[in-house]
């Protein structure tokens, strides 16, 4: 069964379903961009929070609901982002988050490390213009293909194709080699 307008918001089989079949694919998502377990944790139900606030935006005939889905997870994470540099003190950062058990914490741990070449790849990105960059996270280290990145992205396939052939450009010339970044 595939996402279909409005259903998941009216449906809960419907949204557990979703629910089962991407929260691996957004955990991973979100460990190469986040090195704490208990933040991973909190932003993927923040993610599926925000799928079920915003489901009635997914357009099947603009792009496959993993594309989307990674939009949304985009915009979630940025949203922390934002939220996390207002904050002053840690101790109201995490305030009010579930404790995560030792299972959970181990589980996330492991995660975190296996995603930690990619960690190292968006740190070598990071001189890249944000729109090269996100282009070249999508489609490199999320497997999408470029036009399923302009989904996430809500710009033209042909923009995409653009950021990613400077992207790869502009990394080629750098001194490093990173074990799967294509050159």
């Amino acid at each position: 069964m595939r996402l279909k307008r409005g259903k998941l918001a009216t449906d809960p089989v419907a949204f557990e379903a979703f629910y089962r079949r991407h929260i691996d694919a957004v955990t991973r998502f979100l460990s190469r961009r986040v090195d704490d377990p208990h933040t991973v944790a909190d932003l993927a139900a923040d993610v599926f929070l925000a799928v079920f606030d915003s489901a009635h935006t997914y357009r099947p005939g603009r792009g496959s609901e993993i594309a989307w889905l990674y939009g949304v997870a985009r915009n979630t994470l940025s949203a922390e982002r934002r939220r996390a540099l207002r904050e002053s003190q840690l101790t109201h950062r995490v305030s009010g988050r579930r404790p995560l058990d030792g299972d959970d914490v181990s589980r996330l741990e492991e995660q975190i490390d296996a995603e930690r070449p990619a960690r190292a790849a968006f740190q070598a990105m990071a001189g890249l213009p944000d729109g090269e960059r996100a282009v070249l996270e999508l489609v490199v280290l999320e497997q999408l293909t470029p036009s399923e990145a302009a989904v996430a992205l809500g710009i033209r396939p042909g923009t995409a194709m653009v950021r990613l052939h400077r992207a790869r450009r502009t990394l080629r010339d750098l001194p490093f080699v990173m074990e799967g970044i294509p050159r």
